[in-house]
Protein backbone atom coordinates (compact mmCIF):
# COMPACT_ATOMS: atom_id res chain seq x y z
CA UNK A 1 0.00 0.00 0.00
CA UNK A 2 1.31 3.41 -0.95
CA UNK A 3 1.24 6.45 1.28
CA UNK A 4 2.50 10.01 1.08
CA UNK A 5 4.87 11.23 3.76
CA UNK A 6 5.08 14.96 4.42
CA UNK A 7 7.29 17.03 6.70
CA UNK A 8 7.00 20.55 8.03
CA UNK A 9 8.05 22.69 5.06
CA UNK A 10 7.98 26.29 6.25
CA UNK A 11 7.13 28.91 3.63
CA UNK A 12 6.34 27.52 0.19
CA UNK A 13 7.67 29.37 -2.85
CA UNK A 14 7.78 28.67 -6.56
CA UNK A 15 5.84 28.24 -9.79
CA UNK A 16 3.45 25.49 -10.86
CA UNK A 17 2.10 24.84 -14.34
CA UNK A 18 -1.56 23.86 -14.08
CA UNK A 19 -2.80 20.92 -16.18
CA UNK A 20 -6.11 20.65 -17.98
CA UNK A 21 -9.17 20.44 -15.76
CA UNK A 22 -10.08 16.95 -14.62
CA UNK A 23 -13.80 17.69 -14.57
CA UNK A 24 -13.64 19.11 -18.08
CA UNK A 25 -11.40 16.37 -19.45
CA UNK A 26 -13.70 13.56 -18.33
CA UNK A 27 -16.60 15.16 -20.21
CA UNK A 28 -14.53 15.92 -23.32
CA UNK A 29 -13.19 12.38 -23.62
CA UNK A 30 -16.63 10.81 -23.44
CA UNK A 31 -18.17 13.51 -25.67
CA UNK A 32 -15.75 12.33 -28.37
CA UNK A 33 -17.96 9.22 -28.73
CA UNK A 34 -20.45 11.45 -30.56
CA UNK A 35 -18.02 12.28 -33.37
CA UNK A 36 -17.89 10.49 -36.71
CA UNK A 37 -14.18 11.06 -37.17
CA UNK A 38 -10.92 11.31 -35.22
CA UNK A 39 -10.72 13.78 -32.31
CA UNK A 40 -7.53 15.26 -30.84
CA UNK A 41 -7.59 16.69 -27.31
CA UNK A 42 -4.80 18.66 -25.65
CA UNK A 43 -4.17 19.30 -21.99
CA UNK A 44 -5.76 16.07 -20.76
CA UNK A 45 -4.04 15.09 -17.47
CA UNK A 46 -2.57 11.62 -16.97
CA UNK A 47 -4.76 10.60 -14.05
CA UNK A 48 -6.49 7.40 -13.00
CA UNK A 49 -9.96 8.48 -14.12
CA UNK A 50 -8.63 8.97 -17.66
CA UNK A 51 -7.16 5.46 -17.55
CA UNK A 52 -10.58 4.09 -16.63
CA UNK A 53 -12.18 5.88 -19.60
CA UNK A 54 -9.50 4.37 -21.84
CA UNK A 55 -10.34 0.91 -20.50
CA UNK A 56 -14.06 1.45 -21.09
CA UNK A 57 -13.30 2.76 -24.56
CA UNK A 58 -11.35 -0.39 -25.35
CA UNK A 59 -14.34 -2.51 -24.27
CA UNK A 60 -16.75 -0.74 -26.64
CA UNK A 61 -14.36 -0.26 -29.59
CA UNK A 62 -13.18 3.32 -29.06
CA UNK A 63 -9.45 3.76 -29.58
CA UNK A 64 -7.69 6.17 -27.23
CA UNK A 65 -3.98 6.95 -27.43
CA UNK A 66 -1.96 9.37 -25.30
CA UNK A 67 1.23 10.78 -26.81
CA UNK A 68 3.19 14.04 -26.81
CA UNK A 69 0.73 15.85 -24.57
CA UNK A 70 -2.24 14.91 -26.73
CA UNK A 71 -4.99 12.33 -26.57
CA UNK A 72 -6.17 10.99 -29.92
CA UNK A 73 -9.59 9.35 -29.96
CA UNK A 74 -11.01 7.29 -32.81
CA UNK A 75 -14.73 6.68 -32.18
CA UNK A 76 -15.49 5.24 -35.60
CA UNK A 77 -15.26 1.62 -34.47
CA UNK A 78 -17.49 1.84 -31.40
CA UNK A 79 -19.62 -1.28 -31.71
CA UNK A 80 -21.75 -1.42 -28.56
CA UNK A 81 -23.01 0.66 -25.64
CA UNK A 82 -22.71 -1.81 -22.78
CA UNK A 83 -20.48 -0.23 -20.14
CA UNK A 84 -18.97 -2.60 -17.59
CA UNK A 85 -20.69 -1.83 -14.23
CA UNK A 86 -17.46 -2.34 -12.29
CA UNK A 87 -15.56 0.20 -14.36
CA UNK A 88 -18.47 2.65 -14.39
CA UNK A 89 -18.75 2.51 -10.60
CA UNK A 90 -15.08 3.36 -10.12
CA UNK A 91 -15.48 7.02 -11.06
CA UNK A 92 -18.21 9.66 -10.89
CA UNK A 93 -18.45 10.92 -14.46
CA UNK A 94 -19.24 7.54 -16.00
CA UNK A 95 -22.82 8.76 -16.50
CA UNK A 96 -21.63 10.80 -19.49
CA UNK A 97 -21.46 7.60 -21.53
CA UNK A 98 -25.26 7.35 -21.30
CA UNK A 99 -25.76 10.78 -22.87
CA UNK A 100 -23.03 10.34 -25.48
CA UNK A 101 -24.00 6.87 -26.74
CA UNK A 102 -27.81 6.98 -26.54
CA UNK A 103 -28.47 8.71 -29.86
CA UNK A 104 -26.12 6.38 -31.75
CA UNK A 105 -27.20 3.05 -30.28
CA UNK A 106 -30.69 3.65 -28.90
CA UNK A 107 -29.86 1.64 -25.78
CA UNK A 108 -27.11 2.11 -23.18
CA UNK A 109 -26.40 -0.23 -20.27
CA UNK A 110 -24.17 1.27 -17.58
CA UNK A 111 -23.29 0.92 -13.90
CA UNK A 112 -24.16 3.58 -11.34
CA UNK A 113 -21.48 6.26 -10.86
CA UNK A 114 -18.90 5.91 -8.12
CA UNK A 115 -15.66 7.68 -7.24
CA UNK A 116 -15.36 9.78 -4.09
CA UNK A 117 -16.46 8.27 -0.78
CA UNK A 118 -17.82 11.47 0.78
CA UNK A 119 -21.39 11.21 -0.50
CA UNK A 120 -23.56 9.16 -2.81
CA UNK A 121 -24.03 10.66 -6.25
CA UNK A 122 -27.71 10.99 -7.17
CA UNK A 123 -28.54 10.85 -10.89
CA UNK A 124 -32.18 11.91 -10.68
CA UNK A 125 -31.61 15.02 -12.83
CA UNK A 126 -29.82 12.93 -15.44
CA UNK A 127 -32.78 10.54 -15.56
CA UNK A 128 -35.12 13.53 -15.86
CA UNK A 129 -33.15 14.68 -18.93
CA UNK A 130 -33.30 11.30 -20.66
CA UNK A 131 -37.03 10.94 -20.05
CA UNK A 132 -37.73 14.48 -21.28
CA UNK A 133 -35.93 13.67 -24.55
CA UNK A 134 -38.11 10.58 -25.02
CA UNK A 135 -36.06 7.80 -23.44
CA UNK A 136 -37.11 5.15 -20.96
CA UNK A 137 -34.92 4.38 -17.97
CA UNK A 138 -34.82 1.02 -16.18
CA UNK A 139 -32.88 0.66 -12.93
CA UNK A 140 -31.42 -2.53 -11.47
CA UNK A 141 -29.23 -3.33 -8.47
CA UNK A 142 -25.87 -2.20 -9.82
CA UNK A 143 -26.69 -0.81 -13.26
CA UNK A 144 -29.33 1.02 -15.26
CA UNK A 145 -30.51 0.95 -18.87
CA UNK A 146 -31.47 3.99 -20.97
CA UNK A 147 -33.44 3.21 -24.10
CA UNK A 148 -34.90 5.37 -26.89
CA UNK A 149 -35.90 4.64 -30.47
CA UNK A 150 -35.55 8.36 -31.16
CA UNK A 151 -34.56 11.43 -29.17
CA UNK A 152 -36.60 14.59 -29.61
CA UNK A 153 -35.81 18.07 -28.36
CA UNK A 154 -37.60 19.26 -25.24
CA UNK A 155 -37.92 22.00 -22.63
CA UNK A 156 -35.99 20.83 -19.56
CA UNK A 157 -36.16 22.58 -16.20
CA UNK A 158 -33.56 21.39 -13.70
CA UNK A 159 -34.83 21.13 -10.12
CA UNK A 160 -31.38 22.00 -8.84
CA UNK A 161 -28.25 23.42 -10.45
CA UNK A 162 -26.05 20.54 -11.53
CA UNK A 163 -22.98 20.68 -13.73
CA UNK A 164 -22.98 16.95 -14.50
CA UNK A 165 -26.60 16.80 -15.62
CA UNK A 166 -26.23 20.01 -17.65
CA UNK A 167 -23.31 18.49 -19.55
CA UNK A 168 -25.12 15.17 -19.97
CA UNK A 169 -28.16 17.00 -21.36
CA UNK A 170 -25.98 18.69 -23.99
CA UNK A 171 -24.45 15.34 -24.94
CA UNK A 172 -27.84 13.71 -25.37
CA UNK A 173 -29.46 16.66 -27.14
CA UNK A 174 -26.86 17.52 -29.82
CA UNK A 175 -28.06 14.70 -32.10
CA UNK A 176 -31.72 14.82 -31.01
CA UNK A 177 -34.33 16.02 -33.49
CA UNK A 178 -35.39 19.63 -33.02
CA UNK A 179 -34.64 22.14 -30.30
CA UNK A 180 -33.78 21.47 -26.66
CA UNK A 181 -33.77 24.26 -24.11
CA UNK A 182 -32.19 23.85 -20.67
CA UNK A 183 -33.40 26.08 -17.84
CA UNK A 184 -31.61 26.58 -14.50
CA UNK A 185 -28.48 25.22 -16.19
CA UNK A 186 -25.10 25.20 -14.44
CA UNK A 187 -22.73 28.07 -15.26
CA UNK A 188 -19.47 26.20 -14.62
CA UNK A 189 -16.47 26.78 -16.92
CA UNK A 190 -16.46 23.02 -17.56
CA UNK A 191 -19.96 23.30 -19.03
CA UNK A 192 -18.78 26.11 -21.32
CA UNK A 193 -15.70 24.11 -22.30
CA UNK A 194 -17.75 21.05 -23.24
CA UNK A 195 -20.14 23.18 -25.30
CA UNK A 196 -17.23 24.87 -27.09
CA UNK A 197 -15.76 21.47 -27.95
CA UNK A 198 -19.05 20.11 -29.29
CA UNK A 199 -19.55 23.26 -31.36
CA UNK A 200 -16.11 22.72 -32.90
CA UNK A 201 -17.39 19.35 -34.09
CA UNK A 202 -20.49 20.89 -35.64
CA UNK A 203 -22.98 21.05 -32.77
CA UNK A 204 -25.23 24.09 -32.39
CA UNK A 205 -25.21 24.99 -28.70
CA UNK A 206 -26.00 28.55 -27.60
CA UNK A 207 -25.90 30.22 -24.20
CA UNK A 208 -23.47 27.95 -22.34
CA UNK A 209 -22.32 29.84 -19.27
CA UNK A 210 -25.81 31.23 -18.65
CA UNK A 211 -28.87 29.75 -16.94
CA UNK A 212 -30.53 29.10 -20.30
CA UNK A 213 -28.87 26.89 -22.93
CA UNK A 214 -30.37 26.20 -26.34
CA UNK A 215 -29.36 23.19 -28.41
CA UNK A 216 -30.42 22.85 -32.03
CA UNK A 217 -30.12 19.20 -32.98
CA UNK A 218 -27.84 18.23 -35.88
CA UNK A 219 -27.61 14.97 -37.82
CA UNK A 220 -23.92 14.26 -37.23
CA UNK A 221 -20.68 15.59 -35.72
CA UNK A 222 -17.31 15.69 -37.46
CA UNK A 223 -13.87 15.16 -35.95
CA UNK A 224 -11.71 18.01 -34.71
CA UNK A 225 -9.29 19.23 -32.04
CA UNK A 226 -9.67 21.09 -28.77
CA UNK A 227 -7.66 22.06 -25.67
CA UNK A 228 -9.15 21.52 -22.21
CA UNK A 229 -9.37 24.53 -19.92
CA UNK A 230 -6.93 24.69 -16.96
CA UNK A 231 -7.91 23.05 -13.68
CA UNK A 232 -9.17 25.90 -11.49
CA UNK A 233 -9.48 23.58 -8.46
CA UNK A 234 -5.85 22.46 -8.52
CA UNK A 235 -4.80 26.07 -9.11
CA UNK A 236 -6.80 27.24 -6.09
CA UNK A 237 -5.20 24.66 -3.80
CA UNK A 238 -1.66 25.66 -4.81
CA UNK A 239 -2.45 29.33 -4.26
CA UNK A 240 -3.72 28.51 -0.77
CA UNK A 241 -0.41 26.77 -0.06
CA UNK A 242 1.30 30.17 -0.15
CA UNK A 243 -0.69 31.23 2.91
CA UNK A 244 0.37 28.38 5.19
CA UNK A 245 3.61 29.98 6.30
CA UNK A 246 3.95 33.26 4.39
CA UNK A 247 5.18 32.00 1.03
CA UNK A 248 4.78 33.07 -2.58
CA UNK A 249 3.29 30.73 -5.18
CA UNK A 250 2.59 31.44 -8.85
CA UNK A 251 0.26 29.24 -10.89
CA UNK A 252 0.85 29.34 -14.63
CA UNK A 253 -1.46 28.57 -17.57
CA UNK A 254 -4.67 29.49 -15.75
CA UNK A 255 -7.76 31.58 -16.41
CA UNK A 256 -7.95 33.99 -13.43
CA UNK A 257 -11.66 34.73 -14.00
CA UNK A 258 -12.47 31.10 -13.12
CA UNK A 259 -11.14 31.65 -9.58
CA UNK A 260 -12.92 34.88 -8.69
CA UNK A 261 -14.67 33.71 -5.50
CA UNK A 262 -11.60 31.84 -4.28
CA UNK A 263 -9.24 34.78 -4.81
CA UNK A 264 -11.68 37.17 -3.09
CA UNK A 265 -11.84 34.92 -0.02
CA UNK A 266 -8.05 34.56 0.11
CA UNK A 267 -7.69 38.35 0.14
CA UNK A 268 -10.38 38.57 2.80
CA UNK A 269 -8.37 36.38 5.19
CA UNK A 270 -5.20 38.42 4.69
CA UNK A 271 -3.38 37.10 1.62
CA UNK A 272 -2.29 39.26 -1.31
CA UNK A 273 -3.05 38.29 -4.89
CA UNK A 274 -1.70 39.51 -8.24
CA UNK A 275 -2.66 38.16 -11.64
CA UNK A 276 -2.09 38.63 -15.34
CA UNK A 277 -3.70 37.18 -18.43
CA UNK A 278 -2.75 33.56 -17.69
CA UNK A 279 -1.07 33.49 -14.29
CA UNK A 280 -1.85 34.24 -10.65
CA UNK A 281 0.56 34.87 -7.78
CA UNK A 282 -0.51 34.51 -4.15
CA UNK A 283 1.50 36.01 -1.28
CA UNK A 284 1.18 34.80 2.27
CA UNK A 285 1.53 37.73 4.66
CA UNK A 286 2.19 35.55 7.69
CA UNK A 287 -0.97 36.67 9.45
CA UNK A 288 -4.35 35.20 8.54
CA UNK A 289 -7.79 36.21 9.77
CA UNK A 290 -10.68 33.89 10.56
CA UNK A 291 -13.65 34.05 8.21
CA UNK A 292 -16.91 32.41 7.22
CA UNK A 293 -17.31 30.46 3.98
CA UNK A 294 -20.49 29.23 2.33
CA UNK A 295 -20.04 27.05 -0.72
CA UNK A 296 -22.23 27.50 -3.77
CA UNK A 297 -22.49 26.56 -7.40
CA UNK A 298 -20.29 28.54 -9.80
CA UNK A 299 -19.54 31.44 -9.64
CA UNK A 300 -19.81 30.94 -5.87
CA UNK A 301 -17.09 29.44 -3.69
CA UNK A 302 -16.57 25.91 -5.02
CA UNK A 303 -17.39 22.95 -2.79
CA UNK A 304 -14.20 21.32 -4.11
CA UNK A 305 -12.15 24.12 -2.53
CA UNK A 306 -13.69 24.12 0.94
CA UNK A 307 -11.49 21.20 2.03
CA UNK A 308 -8.09 22.74 1.14
CA UNK A 309 -9.37 26.07 2.48
CA UNK A 310 -10.08 24.35 5.80
CA UNK A 311 -6.38 23.45 6.05
CA UNK A 312 -5.50 27.09 5.46
CA UNK A 313 -8.01 28.32 8.05
CA UNK A 314 -6.34 26.13 10.67
CA UNK A 315 -3.54 28.73 10.48
CA UNK A 316 -5.92 31.70 11.01
CA UNK A 317 -6.34 32.79 14.63
CA UNK A 318 -9.93 32.82 15.82
CA UNK A 319 -13.05 30.88 14.87
CA UNK A 320 -13.85 30.21 11.22
CA UNK A 321 -17.02 28.57 9.92
CA UNK A 322 -17.20 26.57 6.70
CA UNK A 323 -20.72 25.72 5.51
CA UNK A 324 -21.25 23.33 2.59
CA UNK A 325 -24.83 22.99 1.41
CA UNK A 326 -23.77 21.77 -2.04
CA UNK A 327 -22.45 18.47 -0.60
CA UNK A 328 -23.29 18.59 3.14
CA UNK A 329 -21.58 15.24 3.76
CA UNK A 330 -18.26 16.41 2.34
CA UNK A 331 -16.55 16.55 5.72
CA UNK A 332 -14.74 13.21 6.00
CA UNK A 333 -11.48 15.14 6.28
CA UNK A 334 -12.42 16.63 9.66
CA UNK A 335 -11.77 13.52 11.81
CA UNK A 336 -8.43 13.16 10.04
CA UNK A 337 -7.46 16.76 10.80
CA UNK A 338 -8.30 16.14 14.47
CA UNK A 339 -5.63 13.43 14.44
CA UNK A 340 -3.13 16.19 13.72
CA UNK A 341 -4.36 18.27 16.65
CA UNK A 342 -6.96 20.44 14.92
CA UNK A 343 -9.95 21.64 16.94
CA UNK A 344 -12.94 21.33 14.62
CA UNK A 345 -16.57 20.68 15.44
CA UNK A 346 -19.12 19.59 12.85
CA UNK A 347 -22.72 20.75 13.26
CA UNK A 348 -25.00 19.62 10.45
CA UNK A 349 -23.52 21.13 7.26
CA UNK A 350 -21.07 23.50 9.02
CA UNK A 351 -17.54 23.02 10.36
CA UNK A 352 -16.51 25.28 13.26
CA UNK A 353 -12.74 25.70 13.19
CA UNK A 354 -10.57 27.06 15.97
CA UNK A 355 -7.48 28.26 14.13
CA UNK A 356 -3.99 29.27 15.20
CA UNK A 357 -3.22 26.09 17.14
CA UNK A 358 -0.07 24.03 16.47
CA UNK A 359 -0.49 20.83 14.45
CA UNK A 360 1.44 17.63 15.05
CA UNK A 361 2.13 15.01 12.41
CA UNK A 362 0.40 11.63 12.41
CA UNK A 363 -1.34 9.01 10.27
CA UNK A 364 -4.39 10.16 8.30
CA UNK A 365 -6.51 8.81 5.44
CA UNK A 366 -7.82 10.59 2.32
CA UNK A 367 -11.34 9.62 1.24
CA UNK A 368 -11.52 11.78 -1.90
CA UNK A 369 -9.33 13.98 -4.09
CA UNK A 370 -9.92 17.28 -2.30
CA UNK A 371 -9.74 15.72 1.17
CA UNK A 372 -6.33 14.44 0.13
CA UNK A 373 -5.28 17.94 -0.89
CA UNK A 374 -6.46 19.26 2.47
CA UNK A 375 -4.44 16.66 4.38
CA UNK A 376 -1.37 17.39 2.25
CA UNK A 377 -1.54 21.08 3.10
CA UNK A 378 -2.15 20.35 6.78
CA UNK A 379 0.75 17.89 6.80
CA UNK A 380 3.12 20.45 5.31
CA UNK A 381 2.18 22.85 8.14
CA UNK A 382 2.46 20.22 10.91
CA UNK A 383 5.48 19.56 13.10
CA UNK A 384 7.08 16.18 12.51
CA UNK A 385 6.00 13.59 9.98
CA UNK A 386 2.52 13.14 8.51
CA UNK A 387 1.62 9.96 6.60
CA UNK A 388 -1.38 10.04 4.26
CA UNK A 389 -3.02 6.85 2.99
CA UNK A 390 -5.80 6.68 0.40
CA UNK A 391 -3.30 7.76 -2.25
CA UNK A 392 -5.51 6.28 -4.98
CA UNK A 393 -8.03 9.05 -4.36
CA UNK A 394 -5.39 11.76 -4.67
CA UNK A 395 -4.11 10.25 -7.90
CA UNK A 396 -7.59 10.54 -9.37
CA UNK A 397 -7.04 14.30 -9.54
CA UNK A 398 -3.27 14.86 -9.76
CA UNK A 399 -1.00 13.72 -12.56
CA UNK A 400 2.11 13.81 -10.36
CA UNK A 401 1.25 15.15 -6.93
CA UNK A 402 4.76 14.67 -5.52
CA UNK A 403 6.65 16.60 -8.19
CA UNK A 404 3.98 19.29 -8.33
CA UNK A 405 4.28 20.12 -4.63
CA UNK A 406 8.05 19.68 -4.60
CA UNK A 407 8.24 22.42 -7.26
CA UNK A 408 7.11 24.94 -4.64
CA UNK A 409 9.48 23.64 -1.97
CA UNK A 410 7.22 21.17 -0.20
CA UNK A 411 8.90 18.28 1.63
CA UNK A 412 7.00 15.14 0.69
CA UNK A 413 7.60 11.76 -0.86
CA UNK A 414 5.75 8.62 -1.93
CA UNK A 415 6.37 5.62 0.30
CA UNK A 416 5.40 1.97 0.42
CA UNK A 417 3.69 0.71 3.57
CA UNK A 418 5.19 -2.55 4.82
CA UNK A 419 3.34 -5.18 6.82
CA UNK A 420 4.94 -4.16 10.14
CA UNK A 421 3.60 -0.60 9.89
CA UNK A 422 0.02 -1.47 8.92
CA UNK A 423 -1.70 -2.82 12.10
CA UNK A 424 -3.27 -0.18 14.29
CA UNK A 425 -1.90 2.71 12.27
CA UNK A 426 -4.63 3.63 9.85
CA UNK A 427 -8.14 4.59 10.93
CA UNK A 428 -10.65 6.40 8.78
CA UNK A 429 -12.99 7.43 11.61
CA UNK A 430 -12.70 9.10 15.00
Amino acid sequence: MKYIETEFSGSLNGKVHIPGAKNSSLALLVASCLADDIVTLRGIPRIEDVNIIAAIGQDIGMELKQAYGQVIIDPRRIHNAMIDPGKASSYRASYYFAGALLSKFGRVTIGFPGGDDFVSRPIDQHIKVFKALGAKVYTFNDYYVVEAAELKGAEIYFDTITSGATINAMLAAVLAKGRTQLHNAALDPEVVDTAAFLNRLGARIYGAGTEHIRIEGVSFLTGGSHAAIPDRLIAGAFLMAAGLRGGQVTVMDVIPEHLGACLAKMEEIGMDVEFGESHITAFGTGSLKATRIRTGMYPGFATDLQQPMTALLLQAKGKSIVTDRVFPKRFAHLPQLRRLGAEIELRKESAFIRGGLPLQGGWVHATDVRAGTCLLLAGLASEGRTCITGVEHIERGYEDVISSFQSIGAKLSMRELNAQELPGRIHMNN
